[in-house]
Order: C-alpha cells, then structure tokens, then sequence
C-alpha cells in the first residue's frame, strides 16, 4: 500500500486560508477605494445610507471568516456554531441588500450603456455567493469541503472589485480585468488557481470542494454569461427589474 501523505497542521491551514481570503478583501477594498473606502480623499457625493449598510455587510462578512478560523484553531465550537448561524442570516441579508443596491444603481443608471449587462453580472455574482455559502453550511461537519467552500464564498466578492479597478492602460494587468479570449484569467480566477494549486500541493490532492468551486466561480468569466446578458431576453428582464 501507498502511505498518505502526512497531514499539515491546522495551523498551517488556518494560515493559508487567512492569507487567501486577505488577498480577496484587498482586491475588494481597492475596487471600491475611490467610491466608498477612500471616498473622503477624492469627493463626491454624499453616499446613501443603504450603501453604508452593504459595505457593513461585506466587510462582516470576511471579518466573521477570520474569527471563525481563530475560533476553529483554538477548539471553541461552541461559539464558533452559534456565530455559523448568525453567518447564514448574515449571507442571505447581504444577498437582499445587494440585490436592491444592484437595482437601484441600474434603474438610476438606465440609460448608461452596458448597464443592464453589468446589473446582470452583479446579481449572478450574488448567485454564486449564495450557492457557495449554502453548500458549506450544508457541509457543515465535513470541516475541510465547510472552509474551502467558506473561502470561495470570499473569492466570489472579488469580481465587482476588479471591475472597478482602472487596470486598461496596463496592457499586462488588464487581462486580470477582461479575463482574456475565454475569460479564464480574470483575477477572481487567477485567486482560485493561486489557491488550488497551493492547497493541492500542500496536501497532495485536488480537493473536491475547490474543484467544485472553482467550476462555479469560473461561469461567472465564461463567454456564455456574457452573451446571455448581451441579449434581448437579458435586457427584457432587467428592464422589467428596475421598471
């Protein structure tokens, strides 16, 4: 028989997992620094209360990640059980707010070109979010398929981020925008194959829950999204969504 490969210490996976979901809060925050985190720096507008309420949202979000990880590593189940539920009321009021803070901005935005398409982005972001959180709270005791699935939860956010970043006059970055000819590059993409090849090589094996995630995340960079919201059936339904 072959032996299995030896085990890495949870610390070392409880390390791997804060450093990836930090590198995802990153590319949020930079997204978003001009409009809402750095906001004071550059002007504008007062902003409504509602985006006050889903930047708090967001950033709960991957705050409670990280807690949950320390409360996991130091054996505090207890708590870390009770905080999972109020984690799961926490994803589905982010997925409301999300989806009227989408809506509004598009129903304000209506006659900007491309707006309707990127509504349809925004909300199938918020899709994949929720479909991710569900799978690791239904996989809940299955601790590495619920952490994996949990981080990929943040991987999700990152998109709406990079589309905010001014990344087309640096020919080498901008693919990490575009996601190149197959959209197989974007950066929320490139994150997951950091994260994949890293956790495949440290516990020599592909898990299932990345693979998984990274299939769901993936359809979010693939042509046929984009083509679906290209066309008259999209721009019927979103103009009837923010009618």
């Amino acid at each position: 028989m072959v032996p299995e490969p030896p085990r890495r210490p949870a610390t070392s996976d409880r390390r791997f997992l804060t450093v990836a979901a930090a590198t995802a809060f990153a590319v949020v925050f930079a997204g978003f620094a001009r409009s809402y985190f750095l906001k004071s720096l550059f002007g504008g507008p007062p902003l409504p209360g509602l985006l006050h309420v889903h930047a708090l949202l967001m950033i709960s979000w991957f705050v409670l990640f990280f807690v949950q990880l320390r409360l996991s590593a130091t054996r505090r189940i207890a708590l870390h059980r009770r905080l999972g539920v109020f984690g799961g009321a926490l994803a589905g009021l982010m997925v409301i707010v999300g989806f009227v803070v989408a809506r509004r901005a598009a129903a304000r935005d209506l006659a900007v070109p491309g707006d309707l398409e990127f509504l349809g982005f925004l909300l199938y972001a918020l899709l994949m979010f929720a479909v991710l959180v569900s799978m690791a709270l239904l996989l809940r005791r299955r601790k590495d398929y619920h952490q994996r699935f949990m981080l990929f939860s943040c991987l999700s956010m990152v998109g709406p981020g990079v589309a905010r970043i001014p990344l087309e006059g640096v020919p080498v970055l901008s693919v990490l925008k575009t996601g190149g000819p197959l959209g197989l590059l974007g950066f929320m993409l490139v994150l997951a194959y950091a994260c994949i090849g890293v956790d495949t090589w440290r516990h020599r094996r592909l898990h299932p829950a990345f693979l998984l995630g990274l299939v769901l995340l993936a359809t979010e960079d693939l042509p046929p999204l984009g083509m679906f919201l290209a066309s008259p059936t999209w721009l019927h339904i979103a103009k009837w969504l923010v009618s």
